[in-house]
């Protein structure tokens, strides 16, 4: 046990993307105190275990750090994601993390970061090197690590596998690719995208892959989701696009042909109707890259592989000779319940807009930062559970478009939407290009469909 106790206004459980974000806000919109905790070396969570190969789905302008740019701010030339903004590389997000621990964090004197370190119910932190354990006595608890990410190589397969048989999670798959000609990628989420594009842009045969896919996932099209003043009238019209689907389907198919028709949504396989929907984001270069791969296997999933042959809830197929398994079977973002936020002395950090963690946990240190009541900041931060199946999409619009009401109500929210980094919508509205006939035309749209919408929503859910 370490001399003396710490006494703070925030103990941060967890130093990954949201709790960085939470701290991040709160470092500079209060005078707060924090001490952070984690069990990996250094800030940014996941991204210390990711494949390197990895790249955020979403443009790098709005992820991250509300007080510090990610990325350059520039539009990719070349590649599968030409002409739209730049993805960031798993190493550039784990140096905006990292610098602004080292830059902004600890030199505010109002920070202070235990790595490999473990936080116990009772608030002490143990290190996981020395076992010297810290007191600390905190106002509230912050916990950042709700969410329960799962990716590959912290979480290893739940099937079986023989000994003599060559499987690696996709961080190990740039070192020993080429010692094999043939490619088991199991897991049909963004990390089996991913790396069947890894594969099939670095030479591989398509016919040399197989893709185990239980089930198909519907996937937004990033060209939807930019920054930048000049993609705002296509941001506007997907805004739009999606309350009209949600209006006038009539099933929940309904909706997600209507969003396929309009662009918003893709599938990798048109003949084949999508089971699932996990927030991943695809160029429509990377979904022509992926329906080079013809031998896809929807036969469930995996229950053991030996050497010659794989077997499924649902039938098997042979093993070749030098095959690879490349497990991308971790369940990434895990659906799991919601709790309220702010629940007395105990904060616990969930998405309040979906599929976007950093902006979700900005918020809701915002609204601490600037709210008392407790029913207040749980009715402006309403939490969303992430997505598994179709379905979740139609519950978390039901959440957004609540939320989107209530914070129009607070013009403190509409405020810091506005200027917030973060947020790719908000801070355009303003612009001379939110003035266009063609950008009132998609507000004027969404404006008409969105009573009819949040009608619909529960009919949909009850089905």
């Amino acid at each position: 046990m370490s001399d003396g106790i710490i006494e703070t206004d925030y103990l941060i459980v967890g130093a990954g993307a949201t709790g960085m974000a939470f701290a991040d806000s709160l470092l500079h919109e209060t005078q707060a105190t924090m001490v952070m905790a984690d069990r990996r070396h250094r800030p940014g969570g996941h991204w210390n275990d990711a494949y390197p190969f990895v790249r955020l789905h979403q443009p790098a302008a709005t992820y991250g750090l509300p007080s510090r740019p990610l990325g350059s701010g520039q539009k990719d030339r070349v590649g599968l994601n030409a002409g739209l903004y730049e993805l960031a590389s798993g190493q550039e997000v784990l140096s905006h993390f990292d610098l602004a621990m080292q830059q902004q964090f600890l030199p505010s004197g109002r920070v202070q970061f235990f790595p490999m370190s473990e936080v116990g119910e009772d608030g002490v932190i143990t290190s996981l090197l020395s076992g010297e354990r810290q007191i600390v006595r905190a106002k509230k608890v912050v916990d950042a690590t709700y969410s329960q990410m799962q990716i590959p190589a912290t979480h290893p397969p739940t099937y079986e596998v023989a000994d003599a048989v060559a499987r690696v999670p996709p961080n190990d798959l740039p070192r020993v690719a080429q010692r094999h000609s043939a490619y088991v990628v199991v897991g049909a989420g963004k990390t089996a995208m991913d790396t069947c594009v890894w594969l099939l842009t670095n030479g591989a045969d398509p016919d040399s892959i197989r893709w185990i896919m239980p089930r198909d996932s519907w996937v937004v099209n990033r060209a939807c989701l930019q920054t930048g003043e000049e993609f705002f009238p296509r941001l506007a019209e997907s805004i739009a696009n999606q309350t009209e689907a949600l209006a006038t389907g009539r099933s929940l198919d309904d909706v997600f042909l209507h969003l396929e028709v309009m662009g918003e949504v893709m599938r990798i396989d048109p003949t084949v109707k999508p089971e699932a929907y996990h927030c991943a984001l695809l160029s429509e270069g990377e979904i022509e890259q992926l329906r080079r791969i013809r031998n896809i296997v929807r036969l469930g999933r995996v229950q053991r592989i030996s050497v010659d042959q794989v077997t499924l809830a649902d039938g098997a197929i042979p093993m070749g000779a030098n095959t690879l398994i490349i497990d991308c079977s971790a369940a990434g973002t895990p659906t799991r319940p919601t709790v309220p936020v702010f629940a007395g002395d105990r904060i616990t950090l969930q998405w309040v807009r979906f599929c976007q963690p950093t902006f979700s946990a900005s918020a809701i240190a915002h609204v601490e930062a600037t709210y008392i009541d407790e029913v207040e900041k749980n009715l402006i931060c309403a939490p969303i559970a992430p997505p598994t199946v179709p379905k979740d999409w139609v519950r978390m619009m039901a959440v957004e478009f609540q939320t989107r009401q209530v914070w129009a109500e607070h013009p403190d929210m509409v405020s810091w939407q506005a200027t917030t980094r973060l947020d790719p919508f908000t801070s355009h509205v303003r612009s001379p290009t939110a003035a266009t006939p063609e950008v009132a035309a998609h507000l004027q749209r969404y404006a008409a469909n969105t009573g009819q919408a949040v009608e619909r929503i529960q009919h949909l859910l009850a089905q």
